[in-house]
């Protein structure tokens, strides 16, 4: 049976458990749900609107309570808990706002023939968001937030270590005026979601986690015939051709590759650098990385906190030893005390071994020396994931250039951390299909309707 309990990774305590819902329980959501589609149809966008904007709202009241959950959760340290309170509530407060203009008609230019023709968006209906740990607010945002202002109604699992948070979010939409059923949450089992999947009403699914995960629910929705959303993994490139400012260059790569106690799916985890910058880079990479401090993640300053869990430890903890077997240096790093992981460097990681097509998740990096800027390209798309990328380089045509080389979903030249809730996110290759934020993600899980008139 799945165990939703919150287990502080920071001390290993059982904070509390939470019981699983009951067949019939999860009978009485799904009906719940397709009930409260008929309540959202019937009321206008801008009424939608107003109801996501007060969740907006609400997180903000609310931020030191909700942040204070995923730190006992999964370890997040504090201020980056506070930074994910508030960039999902831009996230709904973005739907929010640009509702009608999301939804408004679009248009058609016809070829012959009188008249016109126009695409009008409209919900589905009910719709299942399965969510992990690691963002237990934002991947719930950028899901719910859009599906919320279209008129679609959420059923949302959460992953079993993030009960207290899933709960607090549910609650969140009721106090915000949602009435029973626009939003559920689910203490479901794996068993009882492929229930929820089958079921006629549902009209879609959106899974945000690991590969198996997203091939489990593929089959599932494909046999189905059920619209699907994945995000899954990333093993991200940090690519280096060129720069100004070494030091800030290494600021950025150490910040994109521990952001999340390295526990991101668009993390940079794999840094491809030109064989002249090679060594000063992982020179200073490899200091910055071990100055980074580990600590309580309820205190202000610490740079990294615990991993997840136990299980998240013993399996990077496996993953590095076995690198290093495979014929890879250990630069730094590679151990840790109860959950807490030390920043780690890996270079010599070469193709064939597990390594260099696997992705770790956590604070361990891969460095990479290339020759030119075709090698990097080259190496950068040596990997069975296409998620996100990063390229620093002084030569703005070099820069669009190697983007378009670049096998992913999204590329981001001489920045980090620069997601918005307006830019689109997500994959290609075996990090998934479909799009979350933006207008993209407005219509994943939309019925547009083609309206030709005489």
């Amino acid at each position: 049976m799945t165990s939703y309990a919150v287990i502080n990774p920071a001390t290993g305590e059982t904070v509390k458990t939470y019981d699983a819902i009951s067949d019939a329980e999860l009978t009485a959501a799904i009906a719940a749900a397709d009930d409260a589609h008929t309540w959202s149809r019937s009321i206008s966008v801008e009424e939608r609107a107003a109801l996501v904007r007060r969740v907006a709202e609400l997180h903000l009241e609310r931020r030191q309570e909700l942040a204070d959950i995923i730190v006992r959760e999964m370890g997040k340290p504090m201020e980056q808990a506070l930074g994910e309170v508030d960039f999902s509530a831009d996230i709904y407060a973005y739907y929010a706002d640009n509702a009608t203009d999301l939804l408004k008609d679009e248009a058609i230019n016809l070829l012959a023939g009188e008249g016109s023709a126009l695409i009008r968006r409209s919900s589905l209906g009910v719709l299942l968001g399965i969510m992990p740990w690691n963002f237990p607010y934002y991947q719930v945002a950028r899901f719910a937030g859009p599906n919320l202002i279209i008129g679609n109604t959420i059923l949302l699992k959460h992953a079993e270590q993030c009960p207290e948070s899933a709960a607090a979010i549910a609650q969140i939409m009721l106090d915000a005026g949602f009435p029973e059923g626009a939003y559920t949450n689910l203490y479901a089992s794996h068993d009882q979601i492929a229930t929820v999947i089958a079921d006629k009403r549902v009209q879609g699914v959106s899974l945000t986690g690991s590969e198996r995960a997203g091939a489990a629910i593929a089959e599932i929705a494909g046999r189905n015939l059920k619209k699907v959303v994945l995000e899954l993994g990333g093993s991200d490139p940090f690519i280096l051709l060129s720069t100004d400012d070494l030091d800030e260059t290494v600021g950025a790569a150490v910040a994109a590759r521990l952001d999340n106690n390295g526990q991101a799916c668009n993390a940079a985890k794999r840094f491809i650098v030109i064989e002249e910058l090679y060594q000063p880079f992982l020179d200073k990479f490899t200091a910055a990385i071990a100055a980074v401090e580990l600590g309580d993640p309820t205190k202000d300053g610490t740079g990294l906190g615990p991993l997840s869990s136990a299980k998240a430890t013993e399996t990077l903890t496996e993953q590095v030893a076995r690198a290093v077997a495979q014929g890879a240096t250990l630069v730094t790093g590679g151990t840790s005390e109860g959950n807490f992981f030390a920043g780690t460097v890996l270079t010599d990681v070469v193709p064939g071994s597990d390594a260099f097509h696997e992705e770790f998740f956590g604070p361990v990096a891969q460095i990479f020396s290339v020759p030119d800027e075709a090698a990097a390209v080259a190496l950068a798309n040596n990997t069975p994931f296409g998620l996100g990328s990063y390229v620093f380089t002084t030569d703005p045509e070099q820069a669009l250039r190697v983007a378009d080389g670049i096998e992913a979903g999204m590329v981001f030249i001489n920045l980090v951390g620069a997601d918005g809730a307006e830019l689109p996110f997500g994959g290609v290759k075996r990090s998934g299909s479909g799009r979350e934020l933006g207008h993209f993600g407005a219509d994943e899980f939309v019925n547009k309707k083609m309206i030709r008139i005489g």
